[in-house]
């Protein structure tokens, strides 16, 4: 059976990649940071729909959280696709911006996908098989007023992607 991880899979777009995926007969790893409540609620409607899936709770941001996440994943089912969805979003002013959110939005939006594309890929490489779809905004593009810090975040997710595909790609 076909193994996929999303993170950030409690609501929103990870919840929509969930819902997609169950109907065309996935296993699913539901990943959440602190939406517990809607991420128990989604596993329990995808199993009472028939589908295989686990709540799995880390902060992307946290390299060591990664890896116990793709240890109690790869327990559940060896991911053949990994949905790199989880981000924050936040509007502010530049001028206002403080070091700690600039880090926050960074870590959580950039870091996360860095560290959840290196925990997963070794094993997909390893199967010749496998794929990273990574989530990111069309503010990453064309940048946001009031949203600098998470555009130049999804922009780096985007640099992040295109650089790995021509990488991993062959």
């Amino acid at each position: 059976m076909k193994t996929a991880l999303i993170t950030g899979s409690a609501r929103g777009i990870g919840r929509a990649c969930a819902l997609r995926l169950a109907r065309d007969g996935w296993r699913l790893a539901l990943h959440y940071h602190r939406s517990a409540g809607p991420a128990a609620a989604l596993c329990a409607e995808l199993r009472e729909r028939g589908c295989d899936a686990e709540v799995f709770q880390a902060d992307v941001a946290s390299p060591s959280e990664v890896y116990a996440l793709r240890d109690a994943v790869s327990r559940f089912g060896q991911p053949s696709l990994l949905v790199c969805n989880a981000g924050i979003a936040e509007q502010q002013l530049f001028t206002d911006i403080t070091e700690e959110q600039w880090q926050r939005m960074l870590a959580v939006n950039l870091s996360g996908v860095f560290y959840c594309c290196q925990a997963f890929l070794p094993a997909m490489i390893a199967r010749k098989h496998g794929c990273i779809v990574n989530v990111s905004s069309i503010w990453g593009l064309q940048g946001a007023s009031c949203e600098v810090h998470y555009s130049a975040a999804k922009a780096g997710v985007i640099g992040l992607t295109r650089a790995l595909a021509q990488e991993v790609g062959p």
